[in-house]
């Protein structure tokens, strides 16, 4: 069976992957900031024989990035993940469209979306490569957000977390055409506005419904497909 590595899969839309990947029979490498505190993630791992194999990882420190990728060399992985993300202090779930207001820029704080919301997922797929190109599905992608789109930006605000996401979107645009010679597939997914932690629980998407539709997205990805901006009912966004 094919193997998936998921960042940030203690809760919200990570935990989901790694409850349906592993539902279907996949190997899964599920990393969390601290497994200690994921008890739902744990409980997955001990219901899953094994299937399941759990990791401590911050996307944010790069050299455990690299630790990781050397502790699992010679692992292929057909689909890597960058499920982690981050809103910052300020989130939609908690403030809304008020969140992140011109006038307001925390840069310490935009700082750190940068580094977990695009170099974190730069930093993955440059130590996993050879792990994805072993494989035999050979695909990275990573959760991005409508609100990267800059088409399609008519409210404005949220300025850390559009650019973060934005940049995110610029980095795998050319990491597909980077790794195009390598047949590895690269895109960016929008999960829709879920109903997690940093969605917010009134949100109209459920993540069970999310991720199963961009599973389908997933498995429906090719090289012609490489390198667009996709969303999770199938639909492509404009950059």
């Amino acid at each position: 069976m094919p193997t998936v590595l998921i960042t940030g899969a203690g809760r919200g839309l990570g935990l989901e992957f790694v409850r349906q990947y592993a539902a279907d029979g996949w190997t899964v490498i599920a990393t969390a900031r601290s497994p200690d505190r994921a008890t739902e993630l744990g409980t997955l791992a001990q219901a899953a024989g094994g299937r399941v194999k759990v990791h401590a990882l911050d996307v944010a420190d790069h050299a455990a990035i690299e630790a990781l990728a050397a502790r699992l060399a010679g692992v292929p992985i057909d689909l890597l993940i960058n499920n982690s993300g981050t809103m910052g202090k300020e989130s939609f779930a908690g403030q809304g469209m008020k969140a992140q207001r011109f006038g307001t820029s925390d840069y310490d704080e935009w700082a750190y979306q940068f580094r977990v919301n695009a170099l974190g997922p730069m930093k993955m797929a440059e130590a996993f490569v050879e792990h994805v190109a072993a494989s035999s599905q050979r695909k990275i992608v990573a959760l991005s957000t409508v609100m990267a789109s800059i088409g399609g930006n008519n409210l404005g605000g949220l300025y850390g977390y559009r650019s973060s996401k934005a940049a995110l979107n610029a980095i795998l645009k050319s990491m597909a055409l980077d790794l195009a010679r390598r047949a590895i597939i690269v895109a960016p997914l929008h999960p829709g506005w879920a109903a997690t932690e940093m969605g917010g629980a009134n949100a109209p998407v459920r993540p069970q419904h999310s991720v199963a539709g961009l599973r389908q997205v997933i498995a429906g990805l090719t090289k012609e497909k490489s390198g667009r901006f996709w969303q999770w009912d199938g639909k492509e966004l404009p950059w």
